[in-house]
């Protein structure tokens, strides 16, 4: 098991987590410390990989100009606030 140095901030709040009651060991927060990390990164993956497919699709699909999707965005606003008069 490795040896992990903290900053004295960091260790202080993992004791004030110990000593809530919440964890039952510095090893224990530092665990969760870590899965959430690993969770953060699995989500920065999928973000990352979610881009690559819209890059792709728009792409092979092409682009709109900045000035097509305001234009866009502007007759849907208009048709709504038609269609709620």
């Amino acid at each position: 098991m490795p040896n992990v140095s903290l900053t004295p901030e960091l260790e202080r709040f993992a004791e004030h987590c110990v000593q809530t009651g919440r964890y039952g060991s510095v090893s224990e927060v530092a665990r969760a410390g870590l899965r959430l990390l690993q969770d953060a990164e699995e989500r920065r993956r999928q973000f990352l990989d979610m881009l690559a497919s819209a890059e792709a699709e728009g792409e092979a699909a092409g682009f709109a100009s900045a000035d097509a999707v305001a234009a866009e965005l502007d007759r849907v606003i208009a048709d709504n606030a038609r269609a709620a008069e």
